[in-house]
């Protein structure tokens, strides 16, 4: 079969040389409009569901709330885990359901749970919510807004009712959480001693405000032929309307007077009880952070994201508002891999070009042997693009360390052909350069076949990890087995049909160099050394393996490298119970130590939850999203060690230190946001 693929491609040369010119023109392609995100998705299938109990303590939310939502979905199909978090006013549920589980299919199944608890649950709970279905790092850009005009309650308003609606409208938005601020309420602040002068209670006010401030339907009336619908209006929207609502109508010789709510209470605007806060640069704001759909591409919703602030931003600025769209930006990671690989695909290039020019003395047997880089790597990138799969650090990973392979088939198959077109060159009876192609190729096909296969073979255990490594390494696995056998298939077609084509020709330069013969002469010397004291070689070889397997041990191991990002994500834990304003003050003094150092470019605190947030965490706790400021690797190490020394002063307060991809790979297996 390889004989027949050879001689194929040799004998139809043209038509297999158009064929990989065409494929690199649609790989370039392919390229463009690949999916691009941070990781690979490496959550099992899990939900998230939130249930608000305003009002309600830890204890009464974990056997009111919590429980009873177990319960309702405790023996689903496929459900593998379920874990909760009870916090004040707020229960929040993860189930995790068994790898390869259709998570909506799943999310229909807790969908029917959740209907049952229908009037189960205690007046004033909110019904049971699942978070938008999203990714392990969904998180596509966190921003700021702060202002020296406005107040916070005006910046949360922009923030809930402009800004928001605008990003959600954005394509591949699954949902935009709002931290700090101040939510707008009106509220109706009842003074007894005013009820009890009226002889009148609390559940009078509430009475009141509910048919103040409802909206009724009236129905319709048929008029012979006509159906007139109507239309009530006339709810009290501002605090004056309100306040001046009649609670009791004076009616009768008794009463003599009209009593409204202005009478028994303060109506005034203010912010709703808080449930947490957001700083930018030690300054009051409100923190928004957009989460990508699952599965789509973290780069072109990046985009449309911030395509939609540039649209905002005039109107923004027109009304004193700063907004910093820089805070957290995960596209910078991809792009930085992206340039990293388009670096190293460079540079391999020039390596080959250079190292086979200064071996066999001809640029055209260079082009060749590059020749298989890029075809190898867009093959891989269009099969990985039809499983599905994006590009990410590990396939990116996976093909990088790919590029010394896959020109490994076409060198060793170059290099046979030139030489025995030499040699035939110098035979009294030549042979025709296609049959003198086709031997040579063939020559050395079986065993590059076999040793490409047990290159590939040797990740195939990667594909067969479980759990989270599993879905972290399988990506990378996949993509380098991909390159390799796109590699062979070079090497069978298209290297054979170039080398007839460039080199085969008569008049062609095909002598040995004088590296060559030189290394030749170097390497027959040494071979003749080894052949004559073969026992001390064997003998000191497996020493020097006994050695190895030995400093083997002293290594530490981890489960992922350091990987180098742009900013940090600091933990801070303070005592259980701290308010929101002791946090806030922490968070200020923490984030003027972080910014004093020189690295820093930006920080950015959220404290607390936000509504429908990914966290459900109490005041005590806060995250500092730490943005460093363009620099070298050793500068980013560094930082992150400053940033720990200068955070280590404060007593009574715990902070951790870790990049974005760590942060999120712990917490999807442990449920925490720290090292365990």
């Amino acid at each position: 079969m390889l004989t027949a693929i050879v001689r194929f491609s040799l004998r139809h040369r043209a038509v297999v040389i158009a064929l990989a010119c065409i494929f690199f023109v649609y790989g370039l392609y392919a390229l463009s409009h690949a999916g691009t995100e941070v990781f690979p998705e490496f959550a099992p299938p899990q939900v998230v569901i939130q249930t608000e109990a305003a009002g309600l303590s830890p204890e009464q939310v974990e056997v009111l709330v919590t429980l009873p939502v177990e319960n309702a979905i405790n023996g689903a199909t496929a459900v593998d885990m379920i874990r909760s978090t009870s916090i004040q006013g707020l229960s929040a549920v993860t189930v995790t359901f068994q790898p390869g589980s259709d998570i909506y299919r799943a999310r229909q199944a807790m969908t029917e749970r959740l209907a049952t608890l229908a009037g189960r649950l205690p007046q004033g709970v909110a019904s049971p919510v699942m978070t938008p279905l999203t990714s392990s790092t969904a998180t596509v850009l966190s921003m700021g807004l702060t202002s020296d005009t406005r107040t916070l309650m005006e910046l949360r308003t922009l923030a809930d009712w402009t800004i928001k609606p605008r990003l959600l409208a954005a394509p591949g938005v699954a949902s935009v959480t709002v931290f700090g601020g101040d939510v707008k309420q009106i509220q109706i602040q009842v003074r007894p001693e005013r009820l009890i002068h009226y002889g009148l209670s609390i559940e009078d006010v509430l009475s009141a405000a509910q048919r103040f401030t409802g909206v009724r339907g009236a129905g319709f009336i048929d008029l012979g032929g006509r159906r007139i619908v109507l239309k009530t209006e006339g709810q009290t929207v501002d605090v004056k309307s309100l306040a001046n609502s009649a609670l009791v109508l004076g009616n009768g010789s008794d009463v003599t007077l009209s009593i409204s709510l202005g009478d028994v209470a303060d109506v005034i605007e203010a912010p709703e009880p808080p449930i947490g806060a957001a700083s930018i640069m030690g300054k009051g704001g409100v923190i928004l952070i957009v989460m990508a759909q699952m599965g789509a591409n973290t780069l072109e919703v990046t985009g449309a994201v911030e395509a939609a602030l540039e649209e905002l931003r005039p109107s923004l600025e027109s009304q004193g508002v700063i907004l910093r769209a820089d805070l957290f930006r995960p596209a910078n990671f991809i792009l930085a891999g992206l340039r990293n690989i388009r670096s190293s695909l460079w540079l391999g290039a020039l390596l080959v070009v250079v190292v086979l020019f200064l071996f066999l003395m001809n640029i055209r047997t260079a082009l060749i042997s590059c020749a298989a880089i890029p075809l190898s790597l867009l093959a891989a990138v269009v099969v990985l693009q039809r499983f599905g799969l994006n590009l990410n650090a590990m396939t990116i990973g996976g093909l990088a360390i790919s590029v010394g392979l896959v020109v490994d088939d076409a060198i060793i198959d170059v290099e046979n052909i030139l030489r025995r077109l030499r040699e035939n060159d110098a035979s009294p009876s030549p042979k025709p350069a296609s049959q003198v192609t086709l031997d040579a190729s063939l020559e050395v096909r079986n065993a590059v076949v076999y040793a490409t296969l047990a290159v590939a073979l040797v990740f195939i255990p990667v594909l067969t990890l479980s759990g989270v490594a599993g879905r972290l390494f399988a990506p990378l696995g996949i993509a380098y087995i991909l390159a390799t056998l796109a590699s062979l298939v070079v090497a069978l077609t298209v290297t054979p049909a170039l080398c007839l084509v460039l080199i085969g020709r008569p008049g062609i330069r095909r002598a040995e160099s004088a590296l060559v013969r030189l290394l030749k002469d170097l390497y027959r010397a040494i071979l003749i050394r080894v052949e004559r004291r073969h026992i001390l070689v064997i003998v000191f070889v497996v020493a020097l393996t006994f050695a190895a397997a030995y400093v083997l041990r002293s290594f530490r191991g981890e489960f992922l490298p350091e990987l180098r990002e742009d900013s940090f994500i600091v933990h801070m834990l303070a005592p259980p119970g701290t308010s929101l304003t002791e946090a806030q003050e922490i968070g200020r003094q923490a984030t003027e130590a972080i910014l004093a150092l020189p690295y820093v470019r930006s920080v950015a605190q959220q404290l607390g939850r936000a509504q429908q947030g990914e966290d459900a965490w109490g005041t005590h706790y806060s995250e500092f999203v730490v943005g460093l400021k363009a620099g070298t690797e050793e500068q980013a190490e560094r930082a992150q060690d400053e940033i720990r020394a200068a955070l280590s002063n404060f007593s009574g307060t715990d902070f951790d230190v870790q990049t974005f991809l760590s942060e999120r790979i712990e917490e999807t297996v442990s449920g925490f946001t720290a090292a365990v």
